[in-house]
């Protein structure tokens, strides 16, 4: 009798321990489900425990803490984020408006008959100084709209091939004030693509800016196409072997002996930030001294 008695109590206990386990287990899925659409979706709602266990709640609360401190600090950073580029913003076009006074007279003082040679080299300097720093004044502006801007990019069915020849002929004499031989590859077909048109003209603008400042005497631009793709590459030769090539696209990023020092290097980082908002991807080769940037879009 005392046996099956026994038994019957280990059965009892076992069969509790079990509910106890399979309570716990879902209570931990449940936990896990929270837990990752706190960190996805930003689901902002306490941990909940439903079974009856001291420890498993004491562990919820301190859970639940913590959640709320990540909370905090997240909602601090995105606030120190976002006075950063409103300062960034600001100062950016705060300096704008003396530059382009100085440039202008600049401009005035070159007209005077009565500076020396030694006087206008002077005055060539600073004008070309003055042209860098607003320059950077306008990277700085437009990297700080485009980092704050969250609107949604509607794409249209564009005309690459038009829209590349059409960004050639608008900077012909840029490129020939520079004294380059552009090699212009296309294909047959005239290729169409998802884009918008405007960002695409300034991403082939900071293609181009960076050509020109590192080009000596050449450079090609190139549409080919794939399957479903269309990919529009800038390429020069460099005499820099030394290009990190997958950080070129980041932020600020400068190859000593490559950047000369009269920018913020921010035009290839705006050029990735542009080609994000259409879906686009960019990349950059290097090989045999030639520098190869790269633009794929989606084919229409």
């Amino acid at each position: 009798m005392i046996p099956v008695i026994i038994c019957v109590l280990l059965a009892v206990v076992c069969t509790v321990l079990a509910v106890h386990l399979i309570s716990l287990k879902a209570e931990m899925r449940k936990i896990k489900k929270e837990l990752s659409l706190t960190r996805d979706k930003q689901y902002n709602r306490q941990l909940t425990v439903s079974l009856i266990d001291k420890d498993f709640s004491a562990l919820a609360t301190e859970m639940n803490k913590n959640l709320d401190y990540q909370k905090r600090l997240k909602l601090e950073s995105e606030r120190a984020e976002r006075n950063l580029k409103q300062s960034v913003s600001d100062i950016a076009h705060d300096l704008r408006t003396p530059l382009t006074v100085i440039k202008g007279n600049l401009q005035m003082l070159e007209r005077e008959e009565r500076l020396s040679e030694r006087g206008m080299g002077y005055l060539r300097i600073c004008g070309e100084k003055s042209d860098a720093m607003k320059q950077m004044a306008d990277d700085f502006f437009e990297l700080s709209v485009l980092e704050s801007d969250i609107t949604e990019i509607t794409l249209y069915k564009v005309n690459i091939t038009n829209l590349l020849m059409q960004f050639i002929a608008d900077n012909e004499a840029v490129i020939r004030s520079c004294r380059l031989t552009p090699e212009i590859i296309f294909p047959e077909k005239t290729v169409f693509a998802k884009a918008d048109e405007q960002l695409m003209m300034r991403m082939f603008s900071n293609l181009l800016n960076n050509i020109v400042k590192y080009a000596e005497s050449e450079f090609a631009i190139a549409l080919e196409t794939t399957e479903n793709k269309c990919r529009i590459t800038f390429s020069n030769p460099v005499n820099n072997e030394n290009i990190d090539v997958e950080h070129l696209f980041d932020r600020s990023y400068r190859a000593d002996k490559a950047r000369h020092g009269t920018s913020a290097g921010l035009g290839l980082y705006i050029v990735k930030l542009l080609a994000e908002k259409q879906g686009a991807a960019v990349s950059a080769e290097l090989k045999d001294n030639v520098l190869k940037i790269s633009i794929s879009l989606n084919i229409s």
